[in-house]
């Protein structure tokens, strides 16, 4: 018997659902590039640098989806308030492209960004200290959600806060943080935020290059964070995630200190959802602290429960198929969509519990079952016949 090695064995073992994804990803990473940087714009098949843009912004939530499916869908922390690690990678990456500014600002001062110097700020906070230089950036784009996380996971498992009211406390760490960021004086700049960024890296944020850039770092940042997320659940800890999920106390009788999987899981978690906000925040050009309202967590939660729960490539589907519609029915029908939202909410809750991919392969296997009944049948007549 031919023996594989690791990465076959590994590529073996993944879902189908998750080699497709990988497939179509590593496509896209390549394929839309191209479309939009080699074709002319009178091409049938050139892909305009708005659309480069809006799927590269869906590519980053479908990230945010995957962190939140890790821990919801295999270690059962519903957390309400993921848009809080988002935020904050987004607000890291703002700073890093605020200090590249420089001189180009409205005030052309060298130091200070235009909303410091507007409130007569003076210098610059000590926490801005080292965001002109990209490694501490993009450091502080995953330390500072997975700190957050650490400190906010330590003090939540260790006492052993469950269920509905982990997830209230959640949504009441991403209210109390917009309150916080809204304020002038915490300086990141109030209600406005971090905007009229210039470059990314050297590179002009506004060109077609970046802009391509960008769309392939985010595919492959989606892909590796697939990778990592189906090596934590196919390993030992993902199955015992999965028995903290199933029976929590259970599994805290039998010897496991659960305390320490959830804590690992949920800041793991947090630092994806960081970068999916570094990435995010260049290619809208803006963040503010509306990122960490309540409402954009809960619809974090809309994406996972749409897509698939548990299926991690089901909820970077679903936040892609919601976000679709959000782009359709915000233009068409604006007054609607809150409504659509909430309604698509309720009805995959009560008529499709595990999503779109789950009802996928519900259809599969009952499909499977017929033709397998059928060829049963006809098996059955030929010998009754012959």
């Amino acid at each position: 018997m031919e023996r594989r090695g690791p990465i076959l064995s590994y590529l073996a073992e993944m879902p189908v659902g998750g080699r497709i994804i990988l497939c179509v990803l590593a496509a896209l990473a390549v394929l839309v590039p191209a479309l939009n940087l080699l074709l002319p714009p009178d091409s049938l098949f050139h892909v305009p640098t708005f659309v480069v843009t809006l799927f590269g912004k869906y590519l980053t939530f479908a990230l945010l989806a995957l962190s939140v499916d890790l821990i919801w869908g295999f270690a059962g922390i519903l957390s309400l308030g993921h848009g809080a690690f988002f935020a904050l990678g987004g607000y890291a990456m703002g700073m890093y492209m605020m200090r590249q500014i420089g001189t180009r600002g409205v005030y052309g001062h060298p130091d200070l960004p235009d909303f410091m110097v507007f409130l007569n700020w003076k210098e610059l906070p000590w926490y801005w200290s080292g965001f002109d230089m990209f490694p501490v950036a993009l450091a502080m784009v995953v330390l500072a959600p997975g700190v957050l996380a650490f400190v906010f996971g330590f003090l939540a498992f260790r006492s052993r806060v469950t269920g509905v009211y982990l997830s209230i406390i959640t949504q009441a760490m991403t209210y109390v943080l917009m309150l916080a960021f809204f304020r002038n004086d915490m300086g990141f700049g109030g209600n406005n935020g971090l905007t009229d960024f210039k470059d990314l890296l050297g590179f002009a944020l506004q060109s077609d290059a970046t802009r391509a850039g960008l769309f392939a770092a985010s595919a492959i940042a989606l892909a590796a964070g697939y990778l990592i997320s189906l090596a934590i659940v196919k390993s030992k800890l993902g199955r015992i995630m999965v028995a903290i999920r199933d029976a929590e106390s259970r599994t805290r009788f039998l010897g496991y200190r659960v305390e320490h999987y959830k804590l690992f899981a949920f800041t793991v978690s947090a630092m994806m959802a960081g970068v999916a906000g570094a990435l995010y925040v260049p290619q809208v050009g803006i963040i503010n602290p509306s990122e960490f309202s309540p409402a954009n967590s809960i619809e974090i939660v809309v994406w996972v429960a749409v897509g698939g729960r548990g299926t991690l490539f089901g909820a970077a589907l679903g936040a892609v198929l919601v976000n679709l519609g959000k782009s359709y029915f915000t233009a068409a029908l604006p007054d609607v969509w809150l409504f659509a939202l909430g309604g698509l909410f309720i009805l995959t809750t009560l008529f499709l519990p595990k999503g779109v991919v789950g009802a996928i392969a519900a259809l599969r296997g009952t499909a499977g079952k017929r033709r397998r009944g059928l060829s049963g049948l006809f098996r059955l007549l030929a010998r009754r016949l012959l």
